[in-house]
């Protein structure tokens, strides 16, 4: 019971976070940062597989967001640093390493203005 309430807050807690991306329509911003959330909440969880799947959509979109908005470059070239990481964990089963670098990777896609 306690792992689904956890679950359930995270989940609020990156759509309270992401609001303001998706009101600004910000494409594959919001999309790295929707997908690095959950990959965040299912390595917390322990679930790697599930991480590294998000991880790698969310890796996907940032790089394509960093392609369209250059002069956000420097933190979505960090993002993915951080989400290059939270795969190679994701894939050696550590989640809760994976969450770390998925959040980070969130830190510095916020911080890239789009």
């Amino acid at each position: 019971m306690r792992l689904l309430s956890t679950a359930v807050a995270i989940s609020a807690l990156a759509l309270i976070m992401n609001a303001q991306a998706w009101a600004s329509d910000a494409g594959h911003t919001s999309e790295a940062m929707e997908h690095a959330g959950k990959a965040q909440a299912h390595g917390e969880m322990g679930h790697a597989k599930e991480s590294l799947e998000h991880a790698k959509d969310s890796l996907a979109h940032a790089k394509a967001a960093r392609d369209d908005h250059a002069a956000s470059h420097k933190h979505m070239d960090e993002a993915i640093k951080h989400l290059e990481e939270a795969i190679k964990h994701a894939e050696m089963g550590h989640g809760q390493e994976s969450a770390k670098h998925s959040e980070e990777a969130m830190k510095h896609m916020r911080q890239s203005g789009h």
